[in-house]
């Protein structure tokens, strides 16, 4: 996500990732809590109209405020900020961070079925995040724009304008980079929160019998009266977690100890105010039921509350998106995903990226979600599913953390994850519930973009298992080239390849048709490691194969840009100097022809093939200068 905190802090966290200080905190502010921040507008809200349509009694207030603070509390303090900011991978946290730490654990040929069930959990999850990043936009800013009818009751023809006015305008400056505004991301925040609290408190003795909701027998006996019927309620109850995922996937950027300080100090307390004063005042005045966040104001401060709800969305908002760029940045570099043009919008902080196909369809979705709904609060059906099922994997995947790679017994495993996961299951089978209503966006996006990904990896691997093959072994002929050259021009060639055991396409391309060869020939191996990044010592390893020709396999982090030049660069220490000026890279574009070969199903092949020609120019994805390029074609039936 973005992070607005500047270099000197990264490089800090970096060091010492306890280091802590009232800048980071207040910074991680306005990215980590953004989402989680903006739920008090809908969350109770929604409950209500969820309890009032089973004809359940007012005085079941106090139940729901119960559960929205012990889900709270189960859900973000114990789960996450208790336990899974402990299960970081050098340092980052997310979905696929989980997933390689995960499948460290498992090592060994015997777990490799396992490894490869871990991975396609972790695809899951990561299909869900995307589903996500479309409804917290449209949601978060339509609530907040609503809050304008309550000034102007016949405002409600213009929401939906204005709704999409900030959102093409939020999704238009993406690509100028959000580092400027970032600055203001937390201040602003600390002003949200703290208007929150002190709302709250002006409110809760309204009616002090609020006060019950912190016991969680109040909670426990919401549901055990209601039953089955509490199910749609537990659906909207969940509103008060979304946002969750983002105190682990941001933690490379600001550290366990920032967001810690950050949710125990200021946000949870906030967030326990605002619904603890929502609910005294619907006790006392349960005409305001409508809209409880909103009335809690005096009327001379509702509009300015409704111009600094927006603000907040719009921040909120902009996490959201931002997570998806680095997600699908970390997909890419993990091979899930093809190529993705990556542009850096800044030059000091490295979580600063811009993917121009992500922002064009997340930007059609969300416009899309606000003309279909048109109001929060039936958008609020399809909020849910994704995010439920994307904690249900967490919690799988930190179950097999704890077991395997921190040695923790069975009995203490289960004691802390099956309450987890038992509630986290509930709420998922609740929101299961509002399929019909628009539970279907979410789950149908995340399939569309499981199958992309699964065609994308099924089809990478067919496709190199051909080529390989078809193609010439590359010691065989580096040996025969050796022992009788072509002609031999100066300088160095660098061939990028896929597989360096088998001779590289554009090399073949090359002595085929311009019939010479260089001095020195390197081909060059892009690895990605299951660390978020790697060391220098441990980026470059060079195997000479025979005199001329040498083997190289470079590795970059999944929260890294593969940068090869700077990358061959760490190869001075043996003995190996790329000058840039008689360097060339040969790269080999290869076009996909479907339905003249049978490596695959035709539609499989189809979706592979569109997904190929879609991939980002490996110039720019390897950063390579585009002077010093030779690029080689070839065709392929598949």
């Amino acid at each position: 996500m973005a992070d607005p905190v500047d270099d000197s802090m990264i490089a800090d966290h970096a060091h010492s990732p306890n280091k802590v200080n009232a800048a980071l905190v207040l910074a991680c502010l306005g990215v980590v809590y953004g989402d989680i921040g903006t739920s008090p507008l809908y969350a109770l809200r929604e409950s209500l109209v969820h309890a009032h349509e089973e004809g359940l009694p007012e005085t079941s207030v106090i139940g729901i405020v119960s559960l929205l603070f012990w889900t709270v509390v189960l859900i973000v303090t114990v789960k996450y900020v208790i336990l899974i900011l402990r299960a970081d991978n050098n340092g980052e946290g997310g979905t696929l961070s989980l997933v390689a730490k995960a499948q460290g654990a498992l090592k060994g040929g015997a777990n490799s079925r396992k490894r490869l069930l871990l991975m396609l959990l972790g695809i899951v999850g990561v299909s869900l995040f995307f589903g996500d990043s479309m409804i917290t936009p449209a949601i978060s800013v339509l609530s907040a724009v609503e809050g304008l009818t309550l000034i102007q009751p016949g405002f409600e023809r213009y929401v939906v304008p204005i709704t999409l006015a900030i959102v093409f305008v939020l999704f238009w400056v993406q690509r100028g980079g959000t580092d400027r505004i970032a600055r203001l991301f937390g201040p602003i925040m600390l002003i949200w929160f703290s208007t929150m609290a002190i709302l709250g408190i002006s409110h809760i003795a309204d009616d002090a019998r609020i006060l019950q909701a912190l016991n969680p027998l109040r909670a426990v006996g919401f549901v055990q009266s209601y039953g089955f019927a509490a199910m749609p309620v537990l659906g909207s109850v969940f509103l008060a977690v979304t946002g969750a995922e983002a105190l682990y996937a941001d933690m490379g950027h600001f550290g366990r100890s920032a967001i810690r300080i950050a949710w125990t100090v200021l946000v949870f307390p906030a967030l326990a105010l605002s619904y603890l004063g929502q609910g005294a005042m619907v006790l006392a005045h349960p005409e305001t039921v409508s809209n409880p966040f909103f009335l809690m104001a005096p009327d001379w401060f509702r509009l300015p509350l409704v111009l600094l709800a927006t603000v907040a969305t719009v921040i909120a908002s902009q996490a959201v998106i931002s997570g998806a760029y680095s997600v699908a940045a970390q997909a890419v570099r993990l091979g899930l995903l093809p190529r993705l043009e990556i542009q850096h919008t800044s030059d000091t902080q490295v979580g600063q990226i811009y993917l121009p196909r992500v922002n064009i369809v997340l930007l059609i979705g969300v416009v899309a979600l606000v003309l279909t709904f048109g109001s929060s609060a039936r958008l609020a059906s399809a909020y849910g599913i994704a995010v439920t099922g994307d904690m249900v994997i967490t919690s799988i995947l930190a179950v097999i953390v704890f077991r395997w790679a921190w040695n923790w017994s069975w009995p203490v495993v289960a004691a802390i994850m099956v309450p987890v996961l038992t509630v986290e299951l509930i709420f998922f089978t609740a929101n299961l519930m509002k399929f019909a209503d628009g539970g279907y966006i979410p789950i149908a996006f995340a399939a569309v973009a499981v199958v992309l990904m699964l065609v994308w990896t099924d089809g990478m691997r067919r496709l190199q298992a051909k080529i390989h093959a078809d193609s010439v072994d590359t010691d065989m002929l580096t040996g025969k080239l050796a022992a009788k050259p072509p002609v031999q021009v100066p300088g160095t060639a660098v061939f990028l390849t896929a597989d360096p055991s088998v001779a590289p396409p554009a090399l073949i391309h090359n002595l085929k048709h311009n019939r010479v060869l260089h001095e020195r020939n390197f081909i060059v191996k892009v690895e990605s490691a299951n660390t978020p990044r790697v060391e220098e010592e441990d980026r470059v390893r060079i195997e000479e194969v025979a005199p001329g020709f040498w083997k190289v396999w470079l590795r970059f982090g999944y929260m890294e840009q593969p940068n090869v030049p700077r990358g061959l660069a760490g190869a001075k220490r043996f003995g190996h100097k790329f000058d840039i000026m008689l360097t060339s890279y040969f790269l080999n574009r290869r076009t996909l022809r479907v339905g003249k070969g049978n490596l695959m199903p035709r539609w499989q092949g189809r979706v592979f093939a569109g997904l190929y020609r879609s991939a980002a120019e490996p110039t720019n994805f390897y950063r390579l200068p585009s002077n010093r390029v030779v690029e080689l074609g070839q065709q392929m039936n598949v």
